[in-house]
């Protein structure tokens, strides 16, 4: 009986030293496999993508008054390379038509060395970026547009503005100070639904809006305040220049307290810096 135990010995200890060699050999190939937590691998941080600030009519990169530098999105440059991250800021045709200005900003992304960046678009510059996007083969560019205060549908204000000067004959002097009529017509509710027909979303780029709207009078600049009053009456909420109902566009990521200026950092009631840096932010945590 002891003898048979002790032939049995051996044979038990085999099998256990096989079964614990096929475990570890299961172990090994599930790791490689990627099924099993092993050591976390370093991978170098994604720098965050460039952002391409986009300026509305009558709007511009930098305007020097005397030996002072006035920028266009005011204070938010430094805000935002402060966070790490790169900063372009277009020049387009300040009243030029969109599909002008949508010229200028597609050959200002296509210069750049980046493979793609963000474009964070004010007002008309929203609609530039669609129309880049859409019809002039920018979107493989582009990851995301942010529009914020974009008349996507029109403004009422612009086929007010456009009726006027062709009723008072005043094209010629528009022209001679170098602003466009189409310009105008090109902001109109006409003329945006059939932009909007031919300027589709293209599904690789992520489209999100910001409406502006204020509520509180003195929020309002001075010279907003009219066409804001004025709009309120025909439209609804509004931020001085465009109704919130023409702001939305795809998704729209947030609403905020503010007219058409403070929205790119002309006001002491909105910290449009921080916002944005904010926007971004969450908008590259959402996966982009």
């Amino acid at each position: 009986m002891v003898a048979a135990v002790q032939d049995s010995l051996p044979v038990a200890a085999l099998a256990a030293l096989l079964a614990a060699l096929a475990a570890l050999a299961l172990w090994a190939w599930l790791r490689r496999r990627g099924r099993l937590p092993g050591r976390r691998r370093w991978r170098p941080v994604r720098p965050p993508l460039p952002v391409v600030l986009v300026h509305g009519l009558f709007g511009f990169d930098e305007l020097a008054i005397g030996r002072k530098r006035h920028a266009y999105f005011r204070g938010i440059t430094p805000r935002l390379q402060k966070a790490g991250r790169k900063v372009i800021q277009a020049r387009l045709p300040a009243a030029g038509s969109v599909e002008r200005r949508a010229e200028a900003l597609a050959a200002a992304v296509r210069a750049l060395p980046d493979r793609r960046v963000i474009l964070l678009a004010h007002s008309m510059g929203g609609l530039d970026a669609r129309h880049a996007i859409a019809r002039l083969g920018l979107a493989p560019r582009v990851a995301a547009l942010v529009s914020v205060g974009t008349p996507h549908r029109g403004t009422p204000l612009a086929d007010l503005t456009a009726d006027l000067a062709g009723r008072l004959g005043i094209v010629r002097a528009l022209a001679f100070a170098g602003v466009s009529l189409e310009a105008l017509r090109d902001l109109t509710g006409e003329r945006l639904l059939r932009f909007n027909e031919e300027a589709a979303d293209v599904r690789s780029v992520a489209y999100a809006s910001v409406v502006g709207t204020v509520r509180r009078k003195r929020r309002v600049h001075p010279l907003l305040l009219p066409g804001h009053l004025w709009l309120a009456e025909k439209s609804g909420d509004n931020d001085g220049v465009v109704p919130a109902d023409s702001q939305r566009w795809g998704e729209v990521v947030t609403e905020i307290d503010a007219d058409h200026w403070a929205q790119i950092g002309w006001s002491r009631h909105f910290d449009a810096g921080r916002f944005y840096v904010r926007i971004l932010e969450e908008l590259e945590a959402s996966g982009l």
